[in-house]
C-alpha cells in the first residue's frame, strides 16, 4: 500500500535543468562557487560557467554531437566538470560520468552501453580512453583531452578548448527550452550504478527527476532549523566526491549553483589536505561517507586542525553507527544526519531533517 509523505507536496518546475539552476532574466553572480581548493586564483563564477557551458554546448554542435546522444566524461576532479555535465546536460544531451579508476575492459562496457560518441577525458586517462573507444568501436577523433589547463595534442587527440567558439559567440546562446512533457521524459544523466550483480547498470535520469531530487533535499536540509534556504547563514563546502557519481553531482554542481554556496573541489582525495582544506576556509558543512567518519574518529592527523568552523555533516551511501555518529557530533560539536539514496533514485531517497537531534 502507499504511504504518502507527512510533509507538503512541492511545486516541482518542469523544465530544462539548466532554466531551473539560471533562471531566465536573473544576472549571475560574479562570485567564485567552484573553487580550485590548492590553488584558489583558480575559480569559476556562475556567470563564467554559464558562458564556459554555452561554448561547450556550441562546440558540440561544430562537431556533429546531437541531442539525445551520450557525452562522456572520463576524469578526476576539477573545476570544469561542471562545466562539463551541464553543457551537456542542458543542450539536451546525456552526460555519463566513467570512474577515473576504470581499467580498460570496464570502459568499453560503459561506452558500449551508453553508445556515448565523444568521450572527454582527462590527459592521465587519455591511453585508456583511447583504447576503450577502439574497442567500442568508436570512429577515430572522437575523444577529447579536458583538464582545467590547455593540453597539448596527446595520443592523436585535442584538447577540448579547440572545438569551443569564442566568447562572444556564446553571447546569443540559448538552452533549449522544454515543455513539461520533455523535462519528464528528456534524460540528462546515466550515471552507473554497480547494482547487486554482474557489470555495472545505467541509470536513465530526466531533467524533472535532478530538479525533484534538489528540491526535496534543500526542503530536508532547513526543515527544522531556525532558518530556510533563503534566509540561513553562510555556508562553505568541500568538494571531494567524485564528480561521475550522482551525490557529488547533486551537491557540488547543482546544489552549489542553486543555493550559490562556494565549494572548495579536490582533484584528489587526501586525508590530511581535506582537514587543511576546512580549516584554511573554514568549511562549516560535509557531505561524507562513513569512512570519512572512521578517519575523523582514528586518524591522528585530525587533533592537529582546527575544525571549529564545522556545523553540520550529512552522511549517506552505507550505514553509519549510532556510536561513531554521537562519537563525531560530540567531538566537533555539530550536528550529524544521515541519508539514504541510490542512483536508481537520482540521488537521495531518504534524509533526516536537517535541525533533528539525531542521537
Amino acid at each position: 500500500m502507499p504511504f504518502p509523505s507527512p510533509f507538503p507536496t512541492l511545486d516541482i518546475p518542469k523544465c530544462n535543468l539548466l532554466d531551473y539552476l539560471f533562471p531566465q532574466g536573473a544576472v549571475p553572480s560574479d562570485t567564485p562557487i567552484w573553487i580550485d581548493s590548492k590553488d584558489t586564483d583558480q575559480h569559476l563564477t556562475p556567470r563564467s560557467l554559464l558562458q564556459w557551458s554555452k561554448r561547450l554546448a556550441l562546440g558540440l554542435d561544430r562537431i556533429g554531437s546531437k541531442p539525445g546522444e551520450v557525452v562522456m566524461i572520463f576524469t578526476p576532479n576539477h573545476i570544469f566538470v561542471p562545466v562539463a555535465y551541464l553543457g551537456i546536460v542542458g543542450s539536451k544531451r546525456i552526460f555519463s560520468g566513467a570512474n577515473p579508476a576504470y581499467t580498460v575492459s570496464e570502459m568499453i562496457h560503459q561506452v558500449a552501453n551508453t553508445e556515448a560518441k565523444f568521450i572527454l577525458a582527462h590527459p592521465t586517462l587519455i591511453k585508456a580512453a583511447v583504447a576503450a573507444a577502439k574497442g567500442a568501436g568508436l570512429p577515430e577523433g572522437r575523444v577529447y583531452l579536458f583538464s582545467d589547463e590547455p593540453c597539448a595534442p596527446v595520443e592523436g587527440c585535442k584538447d577540448w578548448r579547440d572545438m569551443l567558439p569564442s566568447p562572444a559567440e556564446s553571447k546569443t546562446y540559448r538552452f533549449p527550452t522544454l515543455s513539461a512533457h520533455e523535462a519528464t521524459t528528456t534524460t540528462a544523466t546515466v550515471n552507473y550504478s554497480s547494482g547487486t550483480t554482474g557489470l555495472p547498470k545505467g541509470v536513465e535520469v530526466s531533467h524533472y527527476n535532478l530538479i525533484a531530487n534538489l528540491e526535496q533535499t534543500i526542503f530536508m536540509r532547513y526543515l527544522n532549523k531556525p532558518w530556510n534556504a533563503e534566509t540561513r547563514p553562510r555556508e562553505t563546502w568541500i568538494g571531494f566526491l567524485p564528480l561521475y557519481h550522482a551525490y557529488g553531482q547533486l551537491y557540488t554542481i547543482a546544489m552549489a549553483q542553486k543555493l550559490q554556496i562556494p565549494c572548495f573541489i579536490m582533484k584528489k582525495f587526501e586525508y590530511e589536505e581535506f582537514l587543511r582544506v576546512i580549516q584554511t576556509h573554514k568549511v562549516t558543512h560535509l557531505q561524507v561517507a562513513p569512512p570519512i567518519m572512521v578517519m575523523l574518529s582514528k586518524r591522528p592527523e585530525t587533533s592537529k586542525y582546527d575544525l571549529s568552523s564545522v556545523t553540520d555533516i550529512l552522511c549517506g551511501a552505507a550505514p553509519l553507527s549510532k556510536e561513531l555518529q554521537n562519537e563525531i557530533s560530540k567531538k566537533l560539536q555539530c550536528e550529524i544526519v544521515q541519508g539514504w539514496g541510490m542512483t536508481e533514485v537520482t540521488c537521495g531517497a531518504i534524509h533526516v531533517p536537517g535541525g533533528t537531534v539525531d542521537e
